[in-house]
């Protein structure tokens, strides 16, 4: 065997193989990972600046909150309630009402077209009658007269 390793370069190599690098990283991997869980678990309980920061953003947050005029945030909240039904009402009225003049406007608009259209339906209709009776009158004429 020492003869081998003394193949690859002269050097001989004692007892570090592949494997035995595969191991130690894997046991140092292990370590490492132990580490980090240890580090994510467990408690922050160190009293530094990032300690006092924290508190002093959360005094500040306490204070925001309790300077805030809730009664008044729901008072304006009801009042915009009220004012956005009173508008809907008056948007329903004011729909129907515009529907109903626009249905009475084209009632009169079609009444007065209906009005001139029957007008002269009606004079056409007396010519034709006319006609008729005239031509009647001048057939009873004339087959009297060619009678006699």
């Amino acid at each position: 065997m020492k003869e081998r390793l003394q193949q690859w370069g002269g050097r001989t190599m004692s007892r570090f193989s592949y494997r035995n690098a595969t191991i130690v990283v894997c046991f140092l991997n292990l370590i490492t990972a132990l580490f980090l869980i240890h580090g994510f678990l467990s408690p922050s309980t160190s009293s530094g600046p990032d300690s006092v920061l924290l508190k002093y953003a959360k005094e500040s947050e306490e204070l925001r909150r309790a300077l805030e005029p809730l009664e008044l945030i729901k008072r304006v909240k009801e009042i915009e309630r009220e004012a956005h039904e009173e508008s809907e009402s008056v948007q329903e009225k004011d729909a129907k009402q515009s529907a109903a003049l626009d249905l009475i406007s084209r009632l009169n608009n079609h009444r007065s077209y209906s009005e001139s259209d029957n007008q002269k339906a009606l004079e056409e209709w007396r010519k034709r009658k006319m006609e008729r009776a005239r031509q009647r009158g001048l057939g009873k004429n004339g087959t009297t007269n060619s009678q006699e």
